[in-house]
């Protein structure tokens, strides 16, 4: 069953134009030899999809967004992230990576407080051992997300913890 990719309608096997907007149609002669296998999302998609969030990067100068990007990737890096909130305190942009910086740290020592604790429980300790180690692939994942933005001056949000804010 084939679909219109311009506004949706279903299309008949053969037809050459949408019988709705009148769109040329282009089949995928990749599906078309293959239809049982489900098309396959790379992992960069889904890196991409990840962070998906939302993005205030027209709010900020975009002088102070070039001036300040060293400034912003520092703030991803664990205790560095005093550095740029005491030597670009005045920039909105460093501020912001700041925020999200402080936000991933301490959302890391909750996790590693909780699940230290966890750990120490008789017979199922070692599950959170397990947990522990992938929320900090996690943790990582979101501070090359961050760094990511930071260098290429955007002002986008952490997938999930961004949208807490410690500094304003």
């Amino acid at each position: 069953m084939a679909f219109c990719s311009k506004c949706g309608a279903q299309l008949n096997e053969g037809e050459k134009f949408c019988p709705s907007c009148g769109a040329p149609v282009v089949y995928d002669t990749k599906e078309a030899a293959n239809p049982t296998q489900p098309a396959q999302t790379d992992f960069s998609q889904k890196i991409a999809d990840l962070n998906n969030t939302a993005d205030t990067t027209a709010e900020y100068d975009a002088q102070d967004i070039r001036n300040n990007k060293a400034m912003a990737i520092l703030a991803y890096l664990s205790w560095l992230v005093l550095i740029p909130l005491f030597a670009a305190k005045e920039s909105k942009f460093a501020r912001f990576h700041c925020n999200q910086g402080i936000v991933l740290a301490v959302a890391e020592i909750i996790a590693v407080i909780v699940l230290s604790i966890l750990d120490g429980l008789p017979l199922i300790g070692w599950i959170f051992s397990i947990v522990g180690s992938l929320l900090g692939l996690v943790c990582l994942l979101f501070a090359v997300l961050g760094i990511i933005n930071a260098a290429n001056g955007k002002a986008k949000e952490l997938p999930i913890i961004g949208k807490f804010k410690i500094l304003k």
